[in-house]
């Protein structure tokens, strides 16, 4: 399934018109994106392991763009963002309330990420994002399997997608970063394993009115059996991850 899947989406983008008008314009200096004072030295620490160029350009991020990230955690992209949008842009850092009733640090990087001028924090239940309307993207990195974890309700996943696909405008793109679980795995590796099998993402996603556009390579690992929970220390920080984005079509 994974193959096929792969192949017929390669083969309808080459044929669509809409994918060339749609690619992003000329990439910014990433570089100095990532070398922004706003970013503390643990961050930049984390930029070669992560890809995170790589992850920017493959998002096609701007300066001037309207963007959330959604369910922040520590705030690492909510700060490449923020830099990489600049004092024209804006960006939207959503954590849910659940997140924050666990982890009290997660209500402490809310609270710094609204510090930065171009940066508003906002906590909601996590089937009801507040988020803005007219978006160029929404992003989320090895959090969309969050989704589906057990205490929230099956259709939790459905009802955020849909808070996506009106909070972007036509044309925007939501981007989603995750770790791979086995193909054909079902759900309840989301509790097990915190993976999720990247052709269930697409098929929530494009359930909503998405069309997947482009899936990136970048941290994919293929020594990653993708069996185990990525907080085990023999896979922490070397789990295979897929990127896929997706555009409201428009």
């Amino acid at each position: 399934m994974r193959r096929s899947l792969l192949l017929t989406f390669a083969a309808a983008l080459a044929l669509s018109p809409m994918a060339a008008a749609q690619t992003p314009p000329q990439a910014p200096d990433y570089a100095a994106v990532l070398a922004s004072d706003i970013r503390p030295a643990e961050d930049r620490a984390r930029d070669a392991a992560r890809h995170t160029a790589e992850t920017l350009a493959f998002a096609g991020v701007q300066p001037g763009w309207k963007v959330a990230d959604m369910i922040m955690g520590g705030g690492y992209f909510t700060r490449i963002l923020s830099a990489a949008v600049g004092p024209e842009g804006h960006v939207t850092a959503w954590q849910p309330a659940e997140f924050i009733a666990f982890e009290p640090s997660y209500g402490e990087a809310l609270g710094a990420a609204d510090v930065l001028a171009n940066v508003d924090a906002i906590r909601s239940p996590i089937r009801e994002p507040a988020f803005p309307e007219g978006l160029d993207l929404v992003f989320t990195a090895q959090n969309y399997h969050d989704l589906h974890l057990e205490p929230f309700p099956d259709d939790t996943a459905a009802r955020v997608n849909a808070a996506v696909f009106r909070a972007l405008k036509p044309g925007g793109y939501y981007m989603i970063i995750d770790h791979e679980a086995e193909e054909g795995a079902d759900l309840s590796v989301a509790d097990t394993l915190h993976r999720i099998d990247w052709t269930r993402v697409i098929e929530e996603v494009e359930s909503a009115g998405f069309v997947l556009d482009s899936r990136g390579g970048a941290l994919e690992r293929p020594d990653d059996p993708r069996t185990a929970n990525v907080f085990d220390p023999s896979i922490r920080g070397k789990t295979s991850q897929f990127m896929l984005r997706f555009r409201k079509p428009g």
